[in-house]
């Protein structure tokens, strides 16, 4: 057993959705610091383009930025392609990129409905068919591709807020991938799922800043989560540790999801 490298991951390809903020740039930059060559995709050209700068100055590894809108079709099909002309096989894709919306029950907008269903769950599936024949490419059952889909505890409890198409869609994203693990295994592609809990992020700051201390205080281990954990658990997924993994929604939560203290 080769346990000095079993969480190696240095040389792989990955492609990081949403890389250049929060969790999405916790990954990217564990990846790059464990030696990967690390793509990342957001809206924000300027951000993009700077945080890959900032991570590929940090190294040893590299990050490479490829601005893309992934609410639309047109941007998926064309980040892929780009990615295409740079590289011939992709080891890991993270489809982290997300978007949520808080409403009423009785006020939520149709709008905001079908916007956070289609970037948190159809433009995975969107992405993740149009990689596959980068993900194919070098993979075998000794050197599996990996997809990483970042799901939510929100998809596994009822959330506090009134996210209704936010909790759904990672529910849905939860069970998307157990069925493409099922079907993609004997490519050589193992599909998992992270559900994280509370994490620094642009997305959950208002609700930090708000509400952090009573947050924590229903959290097991008494914190919200670090770049580490985040990061930690996607190269696990993506190293030989976690090549008999997949189908698998591993939440990284503190135990949040499970807590039992009313």
């Amino acid at each position: 057993m080769d346990i000095k490298n079993i969480f190696d991951v240095k040389g792989k390809v990955v492609l990081v959705t949403g890389g250049s903020r929060g969790i999405g740039e916790m990954i990217a930059t564990g990846f790059v610091s464990a030696g990967a060559k690390v793509y990342i995709t957001s809206r924000s050209a300027d951000v993009c383009y700077k945080v890959a700068e900032a991570l590929t100055a940090q190294g040893p590894g590299q990050c490479v930025a490829i601005p893309a809108d992934l609410q639309k079709l047109e941007e998926v099909k064309r980040l892929v392609d780009e990615l295409s002309k740079k590289e011939e096989r992709l080891d890991v894709l993270v489809n982290n990129a997300g978007a949520n919306w808080a409403e009423s029950l009785h006020d939520y907008p149709d709008a905001a409905f079908e916007k956070v269903i289609n970037l948190n769950l159809k433009r995975i599936f969107t992405l993740s068919q149009a990689c596959l024949p980068l993900l194919t490419a070098k993979a075998s059952p000794s050197s599996p591709s990996r997809i990483i889909n970042i799901g939510s505890i929100d998809g596994i409890r009822v959330p506090p807020q009134e996210t209704y198409a936010y909790s759904t869609s990672k529910a849905g994203l939860h069970h998307l991938t157990r069925h493409m693990a099922s079907r993609l295994g004997e490519e050589g592609v193992l599909v998992n799922a992270i559900a994280p809990g509370a994490f620094q992020s642009k997305m959950m700051k208002a609700t930090l800043d708000a509400f952090g201390e009573i947050i924590k205080s229903k959290i097991p281990v008494g914190r919200i989560g670090s770049p580490e954990d985040i990061a930690g658990t996607c190269i696990y997924l993506s190293s030989r540790a976690g090549q008999y993994t997949t189908g698998a929604t591993i939440t990284v939560d503190g135990g949040a999801a499970v807590n039992a203290n009313l």
